[in-house]
């Protein structure tokens, strides 16, 4: 992935393209005010939805066993894991 650095002045005059490169070419950008970086502009992190995993899951034939172990693992995982944290709702 690449990173760019620009002033906040050069960002705000091409926004629609910063974001266009962003979404479409996966750069990074850091904005500058007076040479000392206070924002990055980064790409979203793509997460697949219940659905598409609900399809895929379909598409594999599992035994018995093999879907009890999955489910397990299932269980597990969100015994385990936790959403992330949205910075901006702190």
């Amino acid at each position: 992935m690449k990173t760019t650095s620009i002033s906040v002045t050069e960002a705000a005059r091409n926004f629609a393209d910063c974001v266009n490169r962003v979404r479409y070419q996966g750069v990074t950008f850091v904005l500058l005010r007076n040479g000392e970086a206070v924002a990055r502009l980064v790409p979203e992190k793509k997460t697949g939805s219940v659905r598409k995993l609900a399809a895929a899951l379909r598409e594999f034939n599992l035994s018995s066993e093999e879907a009890r172990a999955w489910q397990r693992d299932l269980r597990a995982a969100r015994r385990i894991l936790k959403p992330p944290v949205d910075k901006w709702r702190e």
